[in-house]
């Protein structure tokens, strides 16, 4: 049976305010996740877990404390209120927490507008093993595919319920249903792996279950044969399957807790151009049937659509919840995230970077000699000078042509730069929580062959 989110969170406030505290939040979440494998046509493994896990942050003057736990019985929530008062006075003082005055909290609660929940019936485990079965049956009969590293297929659901004792409660639930496949082609040392999948919040939204495994079981066999890149400057394409990190890079350097630190690369370039003139990044928590997607944040602020970077390519804001906007004299931008074992955090929700008017192989045929990048591996990343390097794998480009697989490469130059030489394609994916199209970026520095 089901537990009443609202209450448990009511109770865990309560407890803490006569534990001793003198304000409190609490979080509590259940939710069933349930997974498939699959190899060589029969069931590998199965694993469906279920439970309720409940987190309780304390205040006591300018002190605070956070402590969870998965049992929601009257006794348990009574010690972990207690702990956590006692953890508080022994905490050192941070002039920056708190909760967010009354007249901050978000008023409209009607997530369901928002589409974050498939009501159709939760689906059986054969019914995902169907799925699975179907992806790795598609791998396979791709010619070339020696053997289906793994095929799974999910389903998740979740609520979420927060309360705070300035007076905010609110709650949501969330679904997922997901296809992944894992390919090899060849054989021995000439082996290549490669994947694809897909997951949505509904069921009717997912890719076909074959069409996963037949573009898995294909990406493998390209990368057959592959072999290093030259060593130089060359324009490098990152594929709109990897390119989303690039600008993960700008999301991070803007990030509240970084720049009240200190240590960010991009700490001093608010007003500044960071990306070409005519891109720009959104941010829009409440879009339909995305997965970032949220009418408020973990502190009870109500979000909003905001402009990060304008259409000049001029960034505007930093991410920022309660504390980290205190630090710097600013207002939160409703951006906090938070788990049951941790207190808020700042974080995007959905973004959508300005898509180009070419398609990615109008890009490759443009950049005549060069590298398409299809997967990275490891990366060192200087938060403070943005200088960026990371294993890649994917195309060399001669003529505006694919000409062979490459692999055992490293791509490597400055952020800031890097960003500020983009040139977009058309081909992101809406329904992704960050909508980033392929990006080309010109003369980076290539260690091959």
């Amino acid at each position: 049976m089901q537990q009443d989110l609202e209450l448990l969170t009511s109770r865990l406030i309560e407890a803490a305010k006569r534990a001793g505290a003198d304000a409190a939040d609490a979080l509590a979440v259940d939710g069933t996740s349930i997974e498939i494998d699959v190899r060589g046509g029969k069931l590998e493994q199965a694993e469906r877990s279920e439970g309720t896990d409940i987190g309780l942050r304390v205040f006591v003057g300018k002190r605070q404390a956070n402590v969870s736990a998965s049992d929601t019985r009257d006794e348990t929530l009574r010690t972990m209120a207690e702990r956590a008062v006692a953890m508080a006075r022994e905490a050192p003082e941070d002039a920056y927490i708190g909760l967010a005055d009354p007249s901050q909290l978000c008023r409209d609660l009607e997530t369901a507008r928002l589409d974050l929940f498939d009501p159709s019936a939760e689906p059986g485990p054969a019914d995902l093993m169907q799925d699975a079965a179907e992806a790795e049956a598609a791998a396979l009969a791709v010619a070339g595919v020696s053997q289906v590293q793994g095929a799974s297929a999910g389903y998740g659901r979740r609520r979420v319920h927060l309360a705070a004792s300035n007076g905010f409660s609110g709650g949501y639930q969330r679904s997922d249903r997901g296809i992944s496949v894992a390919a090899i082609a060849g054989t021995g040392s000439g082996m290549e792996r490669d994947h694809d999948g897909d997951s949505r919040i509904f069921a009717a939204d997912l890719r076909a279950a074959a069409d996963i495994g037949r573009c898995a079981g294909e990406r493998a066999v390209e990368r057959l044969n592959a072999r290093k890149p030259k060593t130089g400057a060359y324009p490098v394409l990152f594929d709109e399957r990897v390119s989303s990190s690039l600008i993960g890079h700008l999301l991070s350097a803007i990030n509240g807790s970084m720049i009240a630190r200190g240590s960010s690369w991009l700490r001093g370039a608010m007003d500044q151009q960071v990306l070409p003139a005519g891109m720009s990044i959104v941010e829009d928590p409440l879009r339909k049937r995305a997965s970032g997607s949220r009418l408020f944040d973990a502190e009870g602020l109500p979000t909003a659509r905001r402009m990060i970077v304008d259409k000049d390519g001029i960034l505007r804001t930093w991410t920022l919840d309660l504390a980290s906007a205190r630090k710097l004299g600013l207002e939160s931008t409703a951006n906090a995230v938070r788990g049951t074992s941790s207190p808020p955090s700042p974080a995007v929700t959905n973004i959508a970077l300005t898509q180009g008017n070419q398609s990615r192989d109008d890009l490759i045929a443009a950049m005549g000699t060069g590298l398409l990048v299809t997967s990275m591996i490891g990366s060192t990343i200087n938060p403070n000078t943005g200088d960026y390097s990371r294993g890649a794998s994917g195309f060399w480009i001669e003529g505006g042509q694919i000409a062979y697989p490459v692999n055992e490469c490293t791509i490597a130059g400055n952020l800031r730069d890097m960003l500020l030489r983009l040139t977009a394609a058309n081909d992101a994916r809406a329904h992704l929580s960050r909508v980033v199209p392929s990006l080309m970026v010109e003369g980076m520095t290539l260690a091959g062959a």
